[in-house]
This record gives C-alpha cells, sequence and structure tokens, in this order.
C-alpha cells in the first residue's frame, strides 16, 4: 500500500522556521522525483519546491527561492522541505508528491501557518 504522510506543519510567527517531513512507503522512492506543493484557500495549487530522485537537481517556484531548501535522504525513503524566513503568504496546506512518469502519488498534507 502506497502511503505519503507529511509532518511538521504548525503555526510559527512571520520570519519563523520550520521543517515539514515527508514519510513514503509501498513503493520504490529511489525512483521517483519528488515535490512539494500548497494550497491556500480560495488559490490555486502550487508547486513550490521539487528534487530529482537522485537529489541530484532541485527547482524552486520563485516565491520561495532563497527562503525554502527541498532535500531527500533515499536510505530513509523521506523528503523533506526547510523553510525559513517564514511570510504570512506562506500559509497554506503542504502536500508531497511523489513523481515517475505518469504515475503520481499524493499525500494528505499538512497545514502552515504564519502569523503573529
Amino acid at each position: 500500500q502506497v502511503q505519503l504522510v507529511e509532518s511538521g506543519g504548525g503555526l510559527v510567527q512571520p520570519g519563523g522556521s520550520l521543517r515539514l517531513s515527508c514519510a513514503a512507503s509501498g513503493f520504490t522512492f529511489s525512483s521517483y522525483a519528488m515535490t512539494w506543493y500548497r494550497q491556500a484557500p480560495g488559490k490555486e495549487r502550487e508547486l513550490v519546491a521539487a528534487i530529482r530522485n537522485d537529489g541530484g537537481s532541485t527547482n524552486y517556484a520563485d516565491s520561495v527561492k532563497g527562503r525554502f531548501t527541498i532535500s531527500r535522504d533515499n536510505a530513509k525513503n523521506r523528503a523533506y522541505l526547510q523553510m525559513d524566513s517564514l511570510k504570512p503568504e506562506d500559509t497554506a496546506v503542504y502536500y508531497c508528491n511523489a513523481v515517475r512518469g505518469f504515475s503520481e502519488y499524493r499525500g494528505q498534507g499538512t497545514q502552515v501557518t504564519v502569523s503573529s
């Protein structure tokens, strides 16, 4: 059974940091690229960051470049999103996805709220 379980979300003040984790099981994690998406109320889903299956290449949305860092540990079947210098506009539900060709798995999401 394929599972992607996000954790690490919560309430943080502007300027603070959070580290999201995505635990994967039920598929060959090291064969899949991993992405983090987010969706805020009333807004479309936004691709935040992506990392190649071997971790050798990463990409970021302009809105988070320089503040967020995506990483993965293939030995632990985990992906991470380090979020620094958080802003209120980063408030959203964050989802991790595993992608390989036309195969895609999605997690259930974790809420991130940036507010004073």
